[in-house]
């Protein structure tokens, strides 16, 4: 569940129990880092099967699939050739980047160079290229695509970052902390700049999240974020803790469906829309683990946290 904070009396991550919410007073919380500068987030880019952004969210994801398993995103249009066998998780990884800068009114030139950072995170977006590479019956995968690394890869060679980079593999507790770790990456001045790129896609494996179906939250919403962050003000805390379950339904998971490590982003996509609220606490569950992640920033950077219109931004590339 994410959901951003109402108010300064709402500053828990609802549905985690006990306590006024702040790091290390939630049942079994255990505080890995806090007292980070947090982030300045300059700009998101946000593909889902429900449209761009999360004002194409519907109010009820479940209602709104009609009992549809699984929502897919089509194949981006790529015409240059090196893209032709570039598999489709790779490319939505890439409309992702481009979205982000057109909402950040940016050139490709803004995020080249080695002082960009490249934190990628997912559950299991690679699981499409292994599914083709093992399936005879398919046109098949070329073997380097079966590898997590191959979506980040492909960002990387498309729009010319060759600064420090991470992969971390789940759900949202993954991007959780990627955006943790490219606090890090800022604070200690390694980069000017960080990508957190996140991928799920679901439609090649329909059949196995079927048969699964009890482990996961339905419907399967296929996506692909990008958020680009810059040395900002505030302040930034996470905390883990062990236990079972999985958050209940609610907040944006209940627009959105379930993306896996794309839920932050949602998150920060729907948050940075609300002038009123300098501060956002999301939490993830993942294998039997519960993060939550607290982001303040002062009130008048969060008043300028505006997203482009439709009207003002434009598609680089492609």
């Amino acid at each position: 569940m994410l959901t951003p904070i109402r108010d300064s009396h709402e500053s828990q991550c609802p549905g985690e129990g006990p306590g006024d919410g702040r790091p290390g007073e939630g049942p079994g919380g255990s505080v890995f880092g806090s007292g980070l500068p947090a982030p300045a987030l300059r700009a998101v880019g946000l593909l889902t099967a429900w449209g761009s952004g999360t004002t194409a969210l519907p109010v009820d994801a479940v209602t709104a699939a009609g009992g549809r398993p699984v929502l897919s995103l089509t194949r981006p249009a790529y015409d240059r050739e090196r893209l032709r066998r570039v598999p489709r998780e790779c490319l939505l990884g890439l409309a992702a980047v481009e979205a982000m800068l057109e909402d950040a009114r940016a050139g490709r030139e803004a995020i080249s160079g080695d002082r960009t950072a490249l934190v990628y995170a997912s559950a299991g977006s690679y699981a499409a290229s292994n599914r083709l590479f093992i399936d005879h019956g398919s046109a098949g995968a070329y073997f380097p695509y079966t590898a997590p690394a191959a979506v980040p890869a492909e960002a990387a060679i498309e729009f010319g970052i060759t600064g420090p980079y991470a992969i971390f593999i789940g759900g949202p507790v993954a991007t959780l902390r990627a955006i943790w770790y490219a606090a890090t990456l800022l604070e200690s001045a390694r980069c000017d700049r960080v990508l957190v790129l996140a991928v799920e896609t679901f439609d090649e494996c329909v059949d196995l999240y079927t048969r699964g179906r009890r482990l996961t939250g339905h419907p399967l919403v296929e996506a692909a974020g990008c958020l680009w962050l810059e040395p900002g003000e505030g302040s930034l805390a996470i905390e883990s803790s062990r236990r079972g379950g999985r958050p209940n339904r609610g907040g944006i998971r209940q627009r959105l469906g379930e993306t896996f490590a794309c839920e932050p982003v949602a998150a920060l996509d729907l948050w940075r829309r609300d002038e009123t609220r300098p501060t956002l606490c999301v939490s993830g569950a993942w294998g039997g683990e519960t993060v939550r992640l607290w982001w303040t920033a002062p009130l008048a950077a969060a008043n300028r946290r505006q997203p482009a219109t439709p009207e003002s931004g434009r598609r680089h590339g492609g």
